[in-house]
């Protein structure tokens, strides 16, 4: 979910990991059988009762209507008019004490329409004729292997290329962000509410469609909610909508509003406070890394599993950029000063929590690749009667999803900086936590189906779930 969004887990976003172990070999599977069972039929069968997940059809709507109110409340109460205060959350609601709409902001303008759209052009522009790496994914369903065009970070080059250039010539203002946030968000709202609607209805135009399992309930809120179809593409195939969607436009926009927002700072206060420093410079680390390393998310669930939907449509083109920005818009509108010695606490949990992301994704790809690369091949495992294995040491023998443990030290990070005198600026930190505890529930469940009586052995050697003696 990007909820939705980045990458490992992310959220990227990234993004949601999966279990500790290598893919299943292609020889363990009969592609051929499968492909004639999907001529016949849709990968998903609806005489099954559906499986729901996120609380079903009610659960679907809830967050449908619910995720693009809480964009709207994280502009409306904590803004330069000031941020609400948790003692003022108190019922009946007194609307005095409430912060005030931004003032001049209005919800809707065409120019942010237009700036959208053309972002969104552009992206997908530089991502067609841009060349790329072209890596398969995992086995599928029907026993086919998609191969994908991985590019984003040449994308990202050109983008700095272009800001670069427009901000040096005066043609691009970028601190006119903040002044449009507001619209911006409601355009990419209706975007991706658009989107969705058209991945929709085109799962069932055309030639039968590969649909993810959970996506075919035969409920139409959900699955247009969680994505029906499980890798839609255009251009013949050419152009994958969901993984491109899953780390281009959003993680690129979301650093562009980060580095707009320190724009108008430098421009209303002739410096970029260390605040401000301090979180461009984590999330712009964040965004790069998610880039460089783009191949890694071919084995997250967002796409192997999940559909192409609102909740990840949604989750990659406005949760991440409009929420994940927050903490630099945060410093924007507030004064927030730091004592040298906190900076360097903050720099601290960064790296701690860096080293913890990045060495533990880092481990299991290899081990995945290679299991006798010399860096990986004295890691135990446990081998499982699927042939594949499951690690019991190194990163991966301290907890099933450590690498959750890091994004969340990276978390603290993005918002300590914002200071103590509000709450609102650490909402991501929190919202962050509860969809780690989700992934990991959903995580189980799948490896509980997919291993049997080998992932209760697991277990008991792995205990902890991804914070070690904690959780």
């Amino acid at each position: 979910m990007a909820p939705a969004p980045r990458r490992s887990t992310r959220s990227t976003a990234g993004k949601r990991a999966t279990s500790p172990s290598p893919p299943p070999p292609a020889s363990r599977r009969s592609a051929a059988g499968a492909r004639s069972k999907s001529k016949s039929k849709s990968s998903s069968s609806t005489s099954e009762a559906p499986h729901y997940e996120f609380g079903g059809p009610i659960g679907a709507l809830g967050i449908v209507v619910g995720l693009p109110l809480v964009c709207y409340g994280l502009v409306a109460f904590c803004n330069e008019n000031g941020c609400v205060k948790p003692s003022e959350l108190r019922w009946p609601i007194d609307a005095s004490a409430l912060p005030s709409w931004p003032r001049g902001v209005p919800l809707f303008s065409v120019d942010a329409c237009l700036v959208f759209l053309g972002w969104m052009a552009f992206t997908i522009a530089t991502h067609l004729i841009l060349p790329g790496a072209k890596k398969q994914g995992v086995v599928l369903p029907n026993g086919e292997r998609l191969t994908y065009k991985l590019n984003g970070l040449s994308v990202f080059v050109a983008t700095a290329a272009c800001v670069g250039v427009g901000v040096w010539s005066g043609r691009l203002h970028l601190g006119w962000v903040h002044a449009n946030f507001a619209p911006l968000l409601t355009a990419g709202v209706a975007f991706a509410f658009a989107l969705s609607l058209a991945l929709y209805v085109g799962s069932f135009v055309g030639e039968k469609k590969l649909l993810a399992k959970g996506g075919d309930s035969g409920n139409a809120l959900y699955d247009f909610f969680i994505g029906r179809e499980l890798n839609p593409r255009l251009l013949r195939g050419a152009f994958d909508l969901k993984v491109f969607c899953e780390l281009t436009p959003g993680l690129i926009g979301w650093l562009l509003l980060d580095l707009g927002f320190a724009h108008q700072q430098f421009l209303n206060t002739g410096r970029v406070s260390p605040a401000m420093a301090l979180v461009c410079a984590f999330q712009g680390i964040y965004v790069l890394d998610a880039l460089w390393f783009e191949p890694a998310i071919l084995t997250t669930m967002d796409v192997t599993t999940d559909g192409f939907g609102f909740m990840l449509a949604f989750g990659d083109l406005v949760w991440v950029p409009f929420t994940y920005s927050l903490q630099a818009r945060y410093i924007l509108e507030n004064d927030v000063a730091l004592e040298p010695w906190f900076v360097c606490l903050v720099v601290t949990i960064k790296i701690i929590g860096y080293v913890v992301f990045r060495g533990s994704n880092g481990e299991k790809n290899r081990f995945r690749q290679n299991p006798n690369d010399p860096s990986v091949k004295h890691l135990k495992y446990l081998p499982t009667a699927r042939g594949t294995r499951l690690l019991i040491s190194g990163w991966w023998g301290m907890a099933r999803h450590i690498n959750y443990f890091g994004d969340w030290l990276m978390a603290w990070a993005w918002c300590l900086p914002c200071g103590f005198r509000d709450v609102v600026p650490y909402f991501y930190v929190v919202y962050f936590g509860v969809l780690l505890v989700h992934r990991d529930q959903r995580d189980q469940e799948a490896c509980q189906e997919k291993y049997g009586k080998d992932w209760d052995a697991y277990c008991a050697i792995v205990r902890w779930r991804f914070c070690p003696y904690v959780y």
